[in-house]
């Protein structure tokens, strides 16, 4: 499978047990993929029965995998402009896989299909109908792969089937998300139209009031283009607390140092753990304070974000923490869930120091569960290739 970056292409070949047999990784410039590349690392790589690319945007006319041919190929570049770091090089893959295996069955896999199940009430912008219908504006939502795979795990973790099942799932890495997943379904999420929106992310501003964004642009002279950089890659923790990658354990790090007289009280009230971490080096550069104000923003918006969730569902068996920093980061897990013992859901902080891998953290009197998956999206991309092609 190919699951296509911002500057490079990951390769993988999954067994039908779930083993990774091998990896491979190739650099593409401006979203393009030499078909040579292509074809030395398939000579290189186990015999593939089937391909799947895994696309971040599939627009409103691709809601679930779907079998490659040319026109599947032309629909998506143009869908490009939607997902401009991601879209084309995944395109630019299926082309060089089409041209050197023409013989492949071949599947695109989509970020965006999970949500496709999303009520018009939910998926609908309040604006002018002619936006809606004839601009196609609206909430997509995306991680879908990742959402997916984790709602399945979870139940599989509960021993419950997934059908019966009200579950919160948080993606949290450099991008993040939430999903409201109701029986195996996605019934609400946090992004919208494309991945900026939503949740506070590494560099990624999140929701930001639209009237604040026409503002900047009237009286500071910001193009479209302009404010699009900083908003994607200038905001969010970065923004916040001056680490330039937005990276979390930076923050976390410099957050937790000593803080001033007379603001360790409000350092607390922001979630801030004063104890949570051995200085190493990393974030020493970083001013405290911001730090502080970065992890309380996050974790603000998290908590808030988790229970609207949760009032999208109108019940709670799950919240479950899946990527990067909801896989890593126990101090993010117990911030997030501190705060939400309304919704039935509280921790055991020794389970939650000692999680490495997919666990159940909750403690023995919560009336929700709290889990960490390890995410997947292999796996889930995997099945939905099976599934489409009949290779149970």
């Amino acid at each position: 499978m190919v699951n296509p970056g911002s500057s490079s292409l990951k390769l993988a070949v999954v067994a039908p047990d779930g083993k990774v047999l091998a990896t491979e990784t190739l650099d593409h410039v401006d979203g393009q993929v030499e078909e040579r590349a292509i074809t030395e690392v398939l000579e290189r790589l186990p015999t593939v029965v089937a391909a799947a690319v895994r696309v971040v945007h599939g627009g409103a006319n691709f809601t679930a995998p779907t079998l490659v041919d040319e026109k599947v190929i032309e629909a998506l570049a143009g869908l490009s402009d939607l997902a401009p770091l991601h879209n084309p090089p995944a395109v630019a893959a299926l082309r060089a896989l089409v041209a050197t295996r023409p013989d492949l069955p071949v599947v695109v896999c989509f970020d965006t299909a999970f949500h496709a199940t999303l009520s018009p009430a939910a998926s609908t912008y309040a604006v002018p109908i002619h936006w809606r219908t004839g601009w196609g504006i609206r909430r997509f939502g995306f991680h879908g792969l990742s959402h997916a795979y984790a709602a399945r795990r979870a139940g599989q973790l509960l021993g419950r089937p997934l059908g019966d099942l009200a579950l919160v799932t948080c993606h949290l890495g450099a991008g993040a998300s939430l999903a409201a997943v109701d029986g195996g379904s996605s019934v609400d999420t946090t992004m919208g139209f494309t991945p900026m929106d939503g949740l506070v992310m590494a560099t990624r501003s999140g929701s930001v009031d639209p009237g604040a964004l026409l503002w900047v642009m009237r009286h500071h002279g910001f193009t479209a283009a302009g404010l699009e950089a900083i908003l994607d890659r200038h905001s969010g923790l970065a923004g916040l607390s001056g680490e330039p990658s937005g990276d979390l354990r930076a923050v976390l790090a410099a957050a937790a140092r000593p803080p001033a007289a007379g603001e360790k009280a409000a350092a607390r009230g922001m979630g801030v753990g004063m104890d949570s971490g051995i200085d190493n080096g990393i974030g020493s550069g970083l001013d405290p304070e911001r730090a502080r104000l970065a992890v309380g923003v996050y974790l603000h918006r998290l908590r808030a974000g988790i229970a609207a969730m949760v009032a999208a569902l109108g019940r709670l068996d799950a919240v479950v923490f899946t990527g990067g920093v909801g896989e890593a980061s126990p101090a993010v897990r117990s911030g997030a869930i501190t705060g939400l013992g309304f919704l039935g859901v509280a921790i055991d902080e020794a389970r939650n120091e000692a999680c490495r891998g997919d666990d159940d953290l909750s403690a023995p009197d919560a009336r929700a569960a709290t889990l960490v998956v390890v995410a997947r999206e292999d796996l889930q991309i995997a099945l939905e290739v099976r599934e489409l092609l009949g290779q149970r």
